[in-house]
């Protein structure tokens, strides 16, 4: 006896029927036939997904500086000195690095309105030598100037030359459109990978912004941007000082995890830049992907502090206050 096969209804392995036939090799190329058929189907479901269930799991980064009581940062700590929350919920520390190999993109952000017209060339000299010292090759800077308007001179490079005829390119203007600045600043920041960092020089006024302060600063802690706000006060009890400003500029900086400086001279401003580099240069990376979320609110704080050493009484620990889980339309 010999066989012959048709496939079933539902395409799988073929129905045996015998009958007479003269060549008894037809079984055995039936039988691979049927084999074939088999693992062919099994290959077809393998490669179709069990599920559509869909999870939106995002890895959220932290970087973290931490200065002892001198302000100097701290270098050598291990991931099992930091304690990290979200929403008062403890989280597990999925990635741990020190900072100084990761790609940097600076936005640096020079105030050109007319109250800064005697320090401008100073600062336009500073920010220069601030370039040089901080750049690496793998590391991209972007000059953006503001008064009434905001441009960005150069692009995001590592062409020290480049980005010298951007910062001597910027202009006086008239009025100041300090959150449109850290608005676009931010914007473009947001589009890199790496660490991102906001400098801004300025007085601290603003003027002529179209966006206001809340959504500055919602652009910049999307963009994960470290905000580190140099204020150049020449005459501290000057009496048309904008304090509101530069109050603006301070909580920006401590809810981005920067930080803010106030300088009064070109010494001063020299050496707070050099402050920027040296942080820039030791800080720490923590990541984490959030346990079940019990709050509907579309902000997450984070809280984080360090553990494990006779110096944490001293230690101070800048991070960003938090993350939005849903981006703003822009």
């Amino acid at each position: 006896m010999a066989q012959s096969a048709c496939l079933d209804s539902r395409g799988g392995c073929p129905y045996v029927y015998f009958h007479r036939m003269r060549k008894p090799c037809t079984l055995i190329l039936l039988l691979i036939a049927c084999a074939t058929v088999t693992l062919a189907q099994q290959a077809s479901s393998q490669s179709q997904p069990e599920s559509t269930l869909k999870v939106d799991v995002k890895l959220v980064n932290v970087y973290v500086t931490v200065t002892d009581a001198h302000g100097a940062p701290v270098a050598g700590l291990k991931k099992e000195n930091f304690h990290l929350q979200e929403d008062g919920r403890d989280q597990t520390i999925s990635v741990f690095d020190k900072e100084s190999a990761v790609p940097l993109s600076i936005a640096l952000a020079i105030d050109t309105s007319l109250s800064t017209r005697h320090d401008l060339p100073l600062e336009q000299a500073s920010a220069k030598r601030f370039a040089h010292a901080i750049l690496r090759p793998v590391d991209a800077l972007s000059v953006f100037g503001f008064s009434e308007t905001v441009l960005q001179s150069t692009t995001y490079t590592a062409d020290l030359k480049r980005i010298e005829e951007g910062i001597d390119h910027i202009r006086l203007g008239a009025a100041t459109a300090l959150f449109d600045a850290v608005y676009l600043a931010s914007r473009s920041l947001d589009r890199r990978q790496g660490r991102k960092v906001m400098v801004l020089i300025t007085d601290g006024g603003d003027t002529v912004s179209k966006v206001d302060y809340k959504e500055a600063a919602r652009a910049a802690e999307e963009a994960e941007a470290l905000v580190y706000s140099i204020i150049v006060v020449p005459i501290e009890s000057s009496a048309g000082r904008e304090t509101g400003g530069e109050h603006a500029l301070i909580q920006l900086s401590e809810d981005t995890g920067g930080k803010y400086y106030y300088a009064k001279s070109m010494s001063q401003l020299d050496d707070v830049f050099r402050q920027i580099s040296d942080e820039l240069r030791t800080q720490y990376l923590l990541a984490y992907y959030p346990s079940q979320r019990l709050s509907n609110s579309q902000f997450r704080r984070i809280q984080l502090w360090v553990t494990g050493t006779a110096e944490v009484p001293t230690y101070h620990v800048r991070h960003r206050a938090g993350y939005y889980t849903t981006k703003s339309d822009f």
